[in-house]
């Protein structure tokens, strides 16, 4: 089982209780914030090594630097790390695009991490709203026009929608 199966499994799957999820999530929140920290403060550092490397530079373990890692992957300029087959001698990369991973944060309801002081520093406050918005916005769903029972059918038969797909039958 690679180190993102077992990430997976352990936070998502079968075992921990409801109790020991929480207390997982908990932790692993305060670790994301404080390496989110770090990297935010040197947006333009290219961050590059093993995972148990990094893991160990921002003081956590290679199973939670794993889910780290996957959550930041698609937020990354131009590639994604290999975090599905990856172990602890593989080589990754940490090489944020800032609009991308605010948009990402936003969508995630992070808002521990999108309300970090360090994005003051990065995009404008401007900026910042245009992503959040522009976020929001994707997930709005836009209702078509209702079709009335003697309106044209949809379909392009020339009859009444009640006398062709409107029929029920």
């Amino acid at each position: 089982m690679t180190i993102l199966e077992n990430w997976r499994n352990l936070a998502y799957g079968e075992g921990l209780d409801d109790k020991g999820k929480e207390e997982l999530w908990s932790q692993y929140f305060k670790v994301e914030k404080g390496i989110y920290e770090q990297i935010l403060s040197k947006p333009e550092e290219v961050i590059e090594g093993t995972v148990e490397e990094l893991a160990k530079r921002y003081g956590t373990d290679v199973q939670t630097f794993t889910g780290f890692l996957d959550g930041i992957n698609e937020s990354l300029k131009g590639y994604e790390n290999p975090i599905e087959t990856m172990d602890e001698k593989t080589v990754v990369k940490i090489e944020i695009d800032a609009e991308k991973l605010y948009y990402n944060m936003v969508e995630a309801k992070a808002e521990w991490l999108f309300n970090l002081p360090q994005w003051d520093e990065i995009l404008t406050k401007e900026k910042r709203k245009e992503l959040y918005k522009k976020q929001k916005a994707s997930g709005t769903v836009v209702k078509g026009a209702k079709i009335g029972r003697n309106d044209p059918c949809p379909c392009g038969s020339g009859k009444k929608y009640k006398k062709c797909c409107g029929s029920g039958l």
